[in-house]
Order: C-alpha cells, then sequence, then structure tokens
C-alpha cells in the first residue's frame, strides 16, 4: 500500500526522483496526471485504468462525464522511471500544480499525490482544523447509502 509523506528536489531539467517506497509498488511505468485541489496523481500504469474507469464511466452525452475525462485524461503523462527512479514532470503539470523547486510526495493507498510543497502545508492546516467535521460528514454519506 502506497503511505507516507517524502519530498524530493526538482532539478534544473524539471526532473525529480519518485520515492523509492513507492517505485516499489508503482514500478517504472507511471502515469502522471492532473489531481484534485491544484495536486498531481501518479498511479502505476497498470492501475490507471482502474483508477479512472469509475469517474469517467458513463453516457457520452453526460456533461460531467465528459468534464471529468477532460480534466483527468487529457492531462494524463505516461512516463518511465529511469535507474535511478527519476522522471521529468511534464511543463504542463508543473504549470497546473505550481510545483517548482521541490515536490511533496504523498502516498494515498491506491495514487501518490504531488503538491507545491506549500500549497500541501496549506491544505494539511486545513485538513488538521476541519479533520472532524470532515469525518462527521463522511460518516452521514456512509449511512445514507
Amino acid at each position: 500500500m502506497l503511505i507516507g509523506e517524502y519530498r524530493n528536489k526538482l532539478d534544473a531539467k524539471n526532473r525529480t526522483a519518485l520515492p523509492s517506497k513507492f517505485r516499489e509498488e508503482l514500478g517504472r511505468a507511471i502515469v502522471v496526471t492532473r489531481g484534485y485541489e491544484g495536486c498531481l496523481i501518479i498511479v502505476s500504469k497498470d492501475n490507471w485504468e482502474n483508477l479512472v474507469s469509475d469517474s469517467v464511466r458513463g453516457p457520452f452525452i453526460s456533461g460531467p462525464v465528459r468534464d471529468t475525462s477532460r480534466f483527468l485524461l487529457a492531462g494524463a503523462f505516461e512516463v518511465d522511471l529511469d535507474g535511478q527512479g527519476r522522471f521529468v514532470v511534464p511543463t504542463p503539470l508543473l504549470d497546473y500544480a505550481k510545483v517548482r523547486d521541490e515536490a511533496c510526495f504523498l502516498g494515498l493507498g491506491r495514487w501518490v499525490e504531488v503538491w507545491n510543497v506549500s500549497k500541501w502545508e496549506e491544505r494539511l492546516r486545513y485538513l488538521s482544523e476541519k479533520g472532524s467535521e470532515i469525518a462527521n460528514r463522511l460518516s452521514r454519506i456512509e449511512v445514507n447509502e
């Protein structure tokens, strides 16, 4: 399972290393795409279709299905890690997530998120302050299903 928080620098070529703990689970062939709340998502090529299929399944005439497909699929890049576990983060994704000199990698079970460090620290403060409220909302959703 992908868990933990790690930070890595980006070099002048926009290259960074996927933390070794994540490489063990994801392998050398990954997909990187836009994520929600301004982060990036990394998933193994093998699990990519499983992760997005529920989100983009539905009738072509559905606006939300098309918009979700545009967001997740159009921004996706297939990437191969080099021998040291490094990869170049595509420029459109760097611009979207505003990742510059350092990236924060978060293992979230089935995927990894990549954050601009200051944006992650801001989001973590929000989660710390609102954690109980979020958990209560989530429990109401599960009870209603």
